[in-house]
């Protein structure tokens, strides 16, 4: 063989090498994607103070099994779960909004099959018993004034939630979780769609569940883009990442 023929030889061994490492790594990255972590970021302050616009975080995708809507673009072809694990109350989940079953949120579990949850003067009901709320302190951002409350859910999970006042959802009809369905609401209790709009998002479907939100793994600051590098000493809100959730 002629040195040109080895150096032929020796590009193309090299770049078929090439593709097949990108390839294998493609491959990697959907079955992680898939079956294990999904990224995603959060682009409203309707989780408040829990998770901020601009945070970046990872979804565990085996928490509570596989649906059809575990894979990209709802594309399983089966109904219902695989090695089911029922959420509980207090998850911060991801699930694919009901009306439209493609759209993604993030919310916190409230109400599980079975239970009424309600709204009275501003304080979660569950059950006919009045969620038990700290105040903390009070605060105000680009929303306006708020006062910040320690929520403890019947279960024993606390969690930060922000009041603004008597607006909005804070007085509500009983809703009463049908079977199979979960009760998600925002910690942004003022600022949050969610179960309480019936019409807009409602009992939201076990089936369409995605993950539960496990950590926070960047974050920049609201109005900062996460590929722009060359600002990140000054965006990057860094006592954030690696915040578990």
């Amino acid at each position: 063989m002629s040195v040109a023929s080895q150096k032929t030889h020796a590009q193309s061994s090299g770049f078929g090498e090439t593709v097949k490492i990108v390839v294998q790594a493609l491959l990697l990255a959907l079955i992680v994607r898939t079956f294990l972590f999904q990224p995603f970021n959060i682009p409203s302050g309707s989780m408040k103070e829990t998770l901020l616009v601009g945070d970046y975080l990872f979804v565990s995708k085996f928490s509570y099994g596989y649906s059809r809507y575990s894979f990209p673009f709802g594309l399983g072809f089966f109904e219902g779960r695989v090695w089911a694990a029922a959420p509980e109350r207090g998850d911060v989940a991801v699930f694919k909004l009901p009306r439209d079953n493609s759209t993604d949120y993030i919310k916190r579990v409230i109400g599980l099959p079975g239970d009424r949850v309600q709204m009275i003067d501003g304080v979660l009901q569950i059950n006919g018993e009045p969620v038990k709320m700290e105040r903390l302190d009070a605060g105000s951002d680009e929303d306006g004034d708020f006062v910040r409350y320690r929520e403890t859910l019947p279960n024993g999970v606390e969690h930060i939630i922000l009041d603004r006042g008597h607006v909005g959802l804070d007085d509500t009809r009983v809703y009463e979780v049908p079977a199979g369905h979960y009760f998600m609401m925002g910690d942004n209790r003022d600022n949050s769609t969610d179960s309480r709009v019936l019409d807009a998002v409602g009992y939201v479907p076990f089936e369409n569940f995605v993950g539960c939100a496990e950590i926070i793994f960047f974050s920049v600051q609201e109005g900062a883009a996460a590929w722009e590098f060359w600002k990140w000493p000054w965006t990057v809100r860094s006592d954030r990442i690696f915040q578990l959730l």
